[in-house]
């Protein structure tokens, strides 16, 4: 336990020490577009945070390589966890920093996050098959064809669905920091009946991700001073669903006896921590191509932007989504630990979807309604607009802008200007 702690605090440090001088770095490059219409921020901020967040991921990794129990388990396990994660995150860093500067067609973007996922199946972070229960022809063995094929999908689709939920200051570092919570959590629940490399490198991974998401978001809570942009949302993504690769191959046999439903777990655990981004990944791709347009088309209809349209302010937007995660993720996590019927995993998930997805309609007509918000509408409660505070001026530079002091002095010096004097408090005659 005390390593997982130890390597999730050198990541923070890591992380939360390198914002501010990337931020820089981003200024000075010209990494910080202009406001766009979908945007909620009101004034042009640095991205890039995703460098940082690079730094403190590697940083992670190679102090837990070197610890007694956590090294061991790495590198017993099949493939160099390490050097995979590096390899490959170094390379959708590399993607997202590129798009982040320069943009970049989506195309040639999904081509390095295929790359990025290609690179942990090379390494053998692979999906090696589906677990089942015996009741549902029991485990699905994959061959190194479907087996990376899969091990790919599910890397890019989370990629992209963390990319997506990327909106509002700190939301998507705050939803994969609870989705490694909860993985964390359920990785530390198998090893205290089993154990096995693969059970402690998902800990692992996942108290890294902890840790730089902890890091960054300081620097990134609303208000904002920088962005992770694409550069960040796609690396937690890569990071996140490694975590999920590795703990899904548990044999399913020697989890039986745990609960009620221990082989579905590896399948309901992931779709538990992501649970809102893919919501909001399928609704965008439904909503966009339904209108003829690209799945990658931008547009304001993600939930977050719902919540702030129906009248939620920034911050309490993002605790909203907090607060969902946080239920789904540790729901699952809770439930599987005390066992319970297979029949009530469905019922609390499709409750509780309908749940958000009434939060995220407009609201009805009436009192309350997005009529009365408009005519009564009150400006934000969370202080300045996103975006860096405007720059302090040197001393000597303030007081060339302050007015002259008032006095016969300041007076005589106008009128020796040509400038007529009007008094503030004439004199009475």
């Amino acid at each position: 336990m005390r390593e997982y702690l130890f390597m999730a605090l050198i990541a923070a440090a890591v992380t939360y020490l390198l914002v501010p001088l990337v931020r820089r770095f981003a200024i000075r490059i010209g990494a910080m577009p202009e406001v766009r219409d979908r945007d909620v921020h009101t004034t042009p901020t640095p991205r890039l945070g995703g460098l940082a967040m690079y730094g403190g991921l590697v940083a992670g990794l190679l102090v837990a390589s070197q610890l007694t129990h956590t090294g061991k388990a790495l590198n017993e396990t099949d493939g160099n966890t390490v050097t995979a994660l590096i390899v490959a995150g170094g390379l959708i860093t590399l993607t997202g920093f590129l798009d982040d500067w320069w943009g970049m067609d989506a195309f040639i973007k999904l081509g390095g996050q295929v790359a990025a996922a290609g690179v942990l199946a090379f390494f053998d972070m692979r999906l090696l098959y589906i677990p089942l229960p015996q009741d549902w022809g029991g485990s699905i063995s994959l061959d190194l064809t479907l087996s990376t094929v899969i091990t790919i999908m599910v890397v890019v689709v989370t990629i992209n669905a963390v990319n997506f939920v990327d909106g509002l200051d700190g939301l998507a570092a705050g939803i994969v920091c609870i989705a490694g919570m909860a993985t964390w959590a359920y990785s530390i629940f198998l090893a205290v009946n089993i154990s096995g490399g693969r059970i402690t490198t998902t800990a692992a991974i996942a108290a890294i991700l902890i840790g730089t998401c902890l890091g960054f978001l300081p620097h990134n809570f609303h208000p904002a001073k920088i962005f992770m942009g694409d550069t960040g949302a796609m690396l937690i993504g890569l990071v996140l669903a490694s975590s999920i690769v590795t703990v899904t191959p548990v044999d399913p046999g020697i989890i039986e006896g745990m609960n009620k439903v221990p082989v579905l777990l590896p399948l309901l655990l992931p779709a538990a921590v992501l649970i809102l981004p893919l919501v909001d990944l399928i609704t965008a791709v439904v909503r966009r191509t339904s209108r003829g347009l690209s799945p990658f088309a931008p547009d304001r209809g993600h939930l977050h932007h719902r919540l702030m349209d129906i009248g939620h302010s920034h911050r309490r937007s993002v605790l909203i989504m907090y607060a969902w995660a946080f239920l789904f993720a540790f729901g699952i996590v809770g439930m599987s630990t005390i066992g319970v019927p297979v029949l009530l995993f469905p019922v609390v998930i499709v409750f509780a979807l309908a749940v958000l997805v009434l939060m995220a309609l407009p609201r009805w007509r009436g009192r309350g309604g997005t009529h009365a918000a408009s005519r009564g509408k009150q400006p934000d409660d969370d202080g300045p607009p996103t975006g860096p505070m405007p720059p302090i001026p040197p001393e000597p530079e303030v007081r060339r802008r302050m007015p002259p002091p008032d006095g016969p002095g300041a007076q005589r010096s106008a009128a020796a200007d040509g400038n007529p004097v009007i008094p503030a408090f004439p004199s009475r005659s």
